[in-house]
């Protein structure tokens, strides 16, 4: 089904998405903890080369009309529950007094890509605010001006959900004029160099390059 640099990872991954395309929840846990973390592979290495590339696949399926909506749902609610079950065993840096509020855009539904740039930020030592889904952007800025964090991470999956990003930059710029903005998502796929175009701080291609920017932004 997919493709990955070690074999076993391969098998580990293609298992997990056929449990995942079943709904069975108790199997893919059993994957990741029995068949992952136990048997020493990184967790961050389960999000990235098991977790994420499964949601890609099961986010082309539906693409192409090859499962329905209510498939798609199942899937991903599977992968939903592993990364909440995973929460608990992040190894976690001791933190370094940065905090980031993360956010999914108004009508953004897809959370699962700032979920697992959380997970990522917080084992980097980063105290992390996430939102989840659909935030309208004057509920950010208000959150924002609360909270007063040292970096807004805004992330987008669907290119539709576009207008509904720069609608959310301009907020938290109006609300904190100099705090750093980051984003992230797929729909950068489809919309090259608007990360440039919005004069946001960087873009972050996947979970470990997002905390490395986060890093080298914040000075950490």
């Amino acid at each position: 089904m997919l493709t990955a640099n070690d074999s076993a990872l391969t098998g580990l991954l293609n298992a997990y998405l056929s449990a995942q395309l079943a709904g069975n929840r108790r199997e893919a846990l059993r994957l990741l903890v029995d068949e992952g973390l136990l048997r020493g592979i990184p967790l961050q290495t389960l999000h990235l080369e098991v977790i994420q590339p499964a949601q890609y696949e099961i986010g082309r399926l539906w693409q192409e009309n090859r499962i329905s909506v209510a498939q798609e749902h199942l899937a991903t609610a599977v992968s939903q529950l592993a990364l909440a079950h995973l929460y608990r065993h992040l190894p976690r840096d001791p933190l370094n007094g940065k905090v980031v509020l993360v956010s999914c855009v108004r009508g953004e539904l897809h959370e699962m890509g700032a979920r697992m740039a959380s997970d990522f930020l917080e084992m980097a030592g980063f105290d992390v605010r996430f939102l989840g889904a659909n935030v309208p952007p004057e509920h950010l800025a208000r959150m924002a001006a609360e909270l007063r964090p040292d970096l807004v991470a805004l992330s987008v999956t669907m290119t539709y959900h576009l207008p509904a990003l720069r609608e959310a930059v301009a907020h938290v710029r109006k609300t904190l004029p100099d705090v750093p903005i980051a984003v992230g998502g797929l729909a950068f796929n489809w919309a090259r160099g608007l990360e440039e175009a919005l004069g946001v701080n960087f873009f972050g291609k996947d979970a470990r390059e997002f905390v490395a920017s986060a890093c080298r932004v914040l000075g950490v």
